[in-house]
């Protein structure tokens, strides 16, 4: 496997696009459970009229976030950067540089999540939280792709989020995708486009170090052009109890899922129970 992803790195986004959107494709016809949680979320967020809508795009650009990856961690950092191609919000990282406090990036499955800490890395050290996959060669290409310079990866594990609150409190910069879902003990029952969903915390807690919160996602552009870059400020402050904080931090992800629907990671399952968590409420 990692052989077959350095010969895929050597390929053009655009050509990673299209082998990858096929892909995406065989994935849906191929995987009944995979096609019934891709529906059920989108009817949820979007209703039935959304998903018809966006779901031919969304399954594309599943299989087209499966292979670009192979470009992103085996190629240079500058060539990998190179694929962002249009930035905005920059001055909000200028802002909060100047605060020295460190800041909190936030990025869903939301088009090229992998892109994003590479791309901060260039210009700020930056330690990123990632859970440990279970198939050793893809442990490896972890380690080798998203390990840079400045870039330093935590697993998700006491000794990870120790790491987190280290480089916050020496004013660096952390980032995280708080729409994973989290182990038992490590998350709350919470809203998530009207359904109870299993969230973390840590994303939260870490916001009540004073640190500003900045929401990241790359816009996949088409015809394999590479990446808008889009850094967004909360809608409204992140503040309260923990799980107050994890609650708006999940109304924020819903605001850019909005923005960019086809691009989000559908067929994740986002509502599944972990082992050893209680049963979700009725409401919430």
């Amino acid at each position: 496997m990692i052989l077959l992803f350095r010969l895929l790195s050597r390929l053009p986004l655009g050509g990673l696009h299209a082998l990858g959107a096929v892909l995406g494709w065989l994935a849906w016809l191929l995987s009944p459970t995979y096609r019934r949680h891709l529906r059920e979320n989108m009817v949820l967020a979007l209703g039935e009229d959304g998903m018809r809508r966006v779901r031919p795009a969304a399954i594309a650009h599943a299989g087209r976030a499966s292979l670009e990856v192979a470009r992103i961690w085996l190629r240079p950092l500058e060539e990998a950067t190179a694929l962002v191609v249009k930035v905005s919000g920059w001055e909000l990282v200028a802002a909060a540089t100047k605060t020295g406090k460190g800041i909190v990036y936030l990025t869903p499955h939301l088009g090229c999540f992998e892109v994003t800490a590479q791309y901060l890395s260039e210009r700020a050290p930056i330690t990123v939280l990632y859970r440990p996959p279970k198939q050793a060669w893809l442990q490896t290409l972890i380690e080798s792709g998203r390990a840079r310079a400045q870039l330093r990866i935590a697993a998700a594990d006491l000794a990870g989020v120790r790491a987190l609150l280290k480089a916050l409190r020496r004013g660096e910069t952390v980032g995280m995708l708080p729409d994973q879902a989290p182990r038992a003990g490590e998350g709350r029952w919470l809203n998530f486009f009207g359904r109870p969903a299993y969230t973390m915390t840590l994303a939260a807690r870490l916001t009540e170090s004073g640190a500003t919160t900045i929401m990241v996602w790359a816009e996949r552009l088409a015809g394999g052009a590479g990446y808008h870059f889009h850094l967004q400020q909360p809608t409204q402050a992140i503040q309260g109890t923990t799980e107050e904080r994890a609650q708006q931090i999940s109304h924020e992800i819903e605001h850019l899922i909005r923005q960019c629907p086809e691009q989000y990671l559908w067929g994740y399952n986002r509502y599944k129970r972990p082992r050893g968590v209680e049963p979700p409420p009725e409401r919430i």
